[in-house]
């Protein structure tokens, strides 16, 4: 059996107005491997171009992974690590009883995190991670151009 794969991906999401035209993008990155990924959306927000980011990156993965997950979104690391759990139990109600916001998305993304064991950690956006950097890059590249990576 072999050793399950350490995996680092670098998310980030854009939007031209919010909502507007959107973009988002990751970096993976394997041993001495990358590979980025980005995408868009004609009309979204920029919350949603953050969790579609995490939920692509999660989707490259082929098998189980032990992962770190590196945004710079405080509403995405938040909402899978401690939001998600109670609005399951409240069956995706808000402590104000109201439906929680983006639930596709926030049900997507906890279905394809139940895969692999995550660490979610968050850096300061548009400071020194190259990778977020990059990724800041990407997704509004995608957003403006309308563009996705071919893979």
């Amino acid at each position: 059996m072999s050793p399950v794969k350490k995996v680092k991906i670098v998310t980030d999401g854009s939007c031209l107005g919010n909502p507007g035209r959107g973009g988002w993008a990751c970096i993976l990155r394997y041993n001495a491997h990358a590979r980025e990924l980005y995408g868009y959306a004609p009309h979204t927000t920029n919350n949603r171009m953050e969790l579609t980011a995490a939920i692509e990156g999660l989707k490259a993965l082929k098998e189980p992974c032990e992962v770190e997950v590196i945004t710079d979104s405080e509403y995405l690391k938040k909402g899978i690590t401690t939001w998600v759990p109670n609005w399951k139990v409240r069956n995706w109600m808000t402590k104000e009883k109201k439906p929680v916001i983006n639930r596709d998305l926030w049900e997507e993304l906890d279905d394809v995190a139940a895969k692999h064991k995550i660490a979610w950690s968050w850096t300061k956006g548009h400071a020194s991670h190259a990778d977020n950097n990059r990724c800041d890059e990407l997704a509004q590249m995608a957003a403006r151009d309308q563009r996705r990576s071919a893979g």
